[in-house]
């Protein structure tokens, strides 16, 4: 068996009430109070998670860009100084390793983002492209991430950095010191569509940090957020999660990631993804929003009107904004065009659905 890890601040999550459970090797919360609570406090104020599950990778070296132009799709020699990316790193046939996000420090310096269930996986593929020398550091056992998120989350953290947050764009970041504690990575990324922060913060100051955030955070009724809700805010902006809608098997050109694929260079299955490309895909990850009372949950069959197979449900649940059922998942790609009427098996009933184009919830960023 595979030990299960905690994050360094398991014991604070366990004296606010936190419902723990192993989520890709780490014991997490995944609700403090009730989803739905946590899921609106996000949407309508502040909300703080702890995601320091999450691996962080440090790469440095007159080529370090060249090794990241390699393994990730993306173009990484468009990125500035304090400037992020979302990307991901293709494996040898056809699927993906995971999807990350790619940060530019310096000149010659550069963070890497990597889901907490793929941070060997990923480090192991990462260095076996690594043959021209490039520094490569494993901080994910030295950092805590703290996710800070809802249209109050701003006013919350600039009480306590002098950093003017309002300058910091999307998908840019600064580092500075925050809460009196130096070189904290103050990201404008985020993984819920509500607007934030995340945190880079050294793991000997986060329990530190962690309570001058809340402490911030009350007047505007901030909460810590769970796993739970992390899952549902992420659904209705239709992001990906990996391990349910992208894998190692799934094509990312059919995970709906060619915005993120550029051809201007080449990397790992460049070549036979630009063929895939060429000849078309055969299915398309969709949003597909229930028009039927129910909730469409992972692996659950996608019918047509006739009740033949064709596709699956990668992700679903119950929509707290919407109060309806929403999923992500992959159908034909006849099926995949926006309005197209579909059908999701639950049990021995075809509940009526449609296709859209996420997001499903209009939310500010």
């Amino acid at each position: 068996m595979t030990e299960i890890k905690s994050v360094p601040l398991a014991h604070v999550h366990e004296s606010l009430g936190a419902k723990m459970i192993p989520f890709a090797g780490f014991n997490m919360p995944v609700r403090y109070t009730s989803d739905i609570e946590e899921h609106m406090a996000v949407r309508e104020s502040v909300g703080i998670f702890d995601v320091s599950h999450m691996g962080e990778f440090y790469l440095k070296g007159p080529k370090a860009l060249d090794l990241i132009q390699k393994v990730t799709a993306n173009d990484a020699s468009l990125l500035y100084n304090g400037k992020a990316q979302y990307s991901y790193l293709p494996n040898e046939t056809g699927g993906v390793v995971d999807d990350l996000l790619v940060y530019r420090i310096d000149d010659d310096e550069y963070m890497l983002v990597v889901n907490a269930s793929n941070i060997d996986k990923d480090w192991a593929h990462i260095s076996k492209y690594n043959t021209e020398g490039v520094k490569m550091v494993n901080w994910s056992e030295d950092l805590c991430l703290f996710a800070v998120q809802g249209p109050l989350a701003t006013k919350t953290l600039q009480k306590l950095t002098h950093i003017p947050l309002d300058n910091v764009e999307y998908y840019t970041f600064t580092k500075g010191t925050f809460a009196g504690v130096e070189n904290v990575i103050l990201s404008a990324t985020g993984y819920t569509g509500a607007g934030g922060f995340e945190l880079y913060v050294p793991k000997e100051t986060a329990e530190e940090v962690w309570a001058k955030v809340m402490e911030a955070g009350e007047e505007f009724g901030i909460q810590p957020i769970g796993l739970g809700a992390r899952d549902t805010l992420r659904l209705e902006m239709g992001y990906c999660l990996y391990g349910n809608d992208v894998t190692d098997e799934t094509s990312p050109l059919e995970a709906g990631l060619s915005w993120v694929t550029k051809f201007s260079k080449d990397f790992i299955n460049s070549e036979a993804l630009q063929q895939e490309k060429e000849a078309g895909v055969e299915n398309k990850l969709v949003g597909i929003l229930l028009k039927d009372k129910g909730i469409p949950r992972s692996h659950y069959k996608v019918c047509d009107a006739e009740g033949n197979e064709i596709g699956e449900i990668t992700s679903g649940s119950m929509s707290p904004c919407l109060k309806k059922g929403i999923a992500l998942g992959y159908v034909k790609k006849e099926f995949s065009k926006k309005g197209t009427e579909i059908f999701i098996q639950v049990r021995n009933k075809m509940l009526a659905a449609e296709v859209v184009r996420p997001p499903f919830v209009k939310a500010g960023v």
